[in-house]
């Protein structure tokens, strides 16, 4: 069993507003509402992808009940811990005439101690069923930066792998707990080693200096695939890339090559097969219209156009 965590799960509004323009009166062509939250998306793209899957989080009010009817209505199992607060609403507007999107996401609802207890011991009543457990996105009010560090070293002790997708001051905490697996985006990973990253040279160096803050294996995400250094062979930098498609929104690309690497070490696959396979899925996933939104037969067909270049380089100390 994998388990997704989604602390700040969300109601995900998608519009398609062609010529969209700030301060104009638009109509959309298009619109999908579905479950949210980085959690979530991968829990759908797992299902997707014929694992299973329990979803859990927090979920307040009618938006939190919505959440739960979305998942089930998609029938993704989930289990999760009903607060006070009402969970937040994310809207996506893409313009299909240019592919430029615009992001507006809530801060989310405040969590009390007794709920965040509550969710403790959910996640380590469902954690003896479990091999990996993916805990990704960002965390509602009330909730300490070293939550996430906190729940790695808990499930650590019933033996189940990580994986932590996640920002800023909540990464750090969680790198010093040692996760299994990272799989930040550029400017995520910019953040946490400190530095901008002008050329492929910075790009591939910013793996091996992700797995020195204390992940075994470092993905760096980008539009084209991904930058990874693996704990089974530290001394090369893995470059994967996409075969090039014509995207219908890149919305949750990453989420999906999450599911993909997750979905791809669930069954055994390892180093180059499991990043090939995560990399086709981040790219599948672009010719949908909603986050973590796959087609397994076409995931497949893409796995043998996935191109990747292996890169010598010393460990990082």
């Amino acid at each position: 069993m994998i388990i997704t965590v989604t602390l700040n799960a969300a109601i995900d509004n998608t519009l398609s507003v062609p010529h969209f323009r700030l301060g104009a009166r638009h109509r959309a062509v298009d619109k999908r509402a579905a479950a949210g939250g980085k959690g979530i998306n991968v829990a759908r793209a797992l299902k997707c992808l014929g694992q299973p899957v329990i979803a859990t989080g927090f979920a307040g009010g009618v938006t939190g009940t919505r959440i739960i009817e979305y998942l089930t209505g998609e029938s993704v199992l989930n289990d999760f811990v009903r607060i006070g607060e009402e969970s937040r609403t994310s809207t996506v507007l893409i313009d299909p005439t240019t592919g430029e999107q615009t992001e507006i996401n809530e801060h989310g609802p405040r969590v009390s101690e007794a709920e965040l207890e509550l969710f403790r011991e959910k996640l380590m009543y469902l954690a003896p069923g479990a091999d990996i457990c993916v805990i990704a996105g960002s965390i509602p009010k009330g909730i300490p930066y070293d939550f996430y560090g906190e729940l790695v070293s808990g499930l650590k002790k019933h033996g189940v792998a990580t994986l932590v997708d996640a920002e800023g001051d909540i990464m750090s905490h969680a790198l010093r707990a040692e996760p299994d697996m990272i799989a930040p985006n550029v400017n995520e990973a910019e953040e946490m080693v400190g530095r901008e990253f002008v050329d492929a040279e910075d790009l591939a160096s910013a793996p091996g200096e992700l797995r020195a803050l204390g992940a075994k294996d470092a993905v760096v995400t980008t539009s084209e695939g991904c930058w990874s250094v693996l704990d089974e062979d530290a001394q090369k930098t893995l470059h994967v890339t996409a075969p090039e498609l014509d995207p219908i929104t890149t919305v949750g690309s990453g989420d999906a090559l999450v599911a993909g690497l997750v979905s791809a070490r669930y069954i055994g696959l390892g180093g180059e097969e499991a990043l090939r396979y995560a990399v086709a899925c981040g790219a599948e996933s672009t010719q949908h219209f909603g986050a973590g939104t796959l087609d397994r037969t076409a995931v497949d067909q893409l796995v043998d156009r996935v191109e990747i270049e292996a890169i010598q380089r010393p460990v990082v100390s």
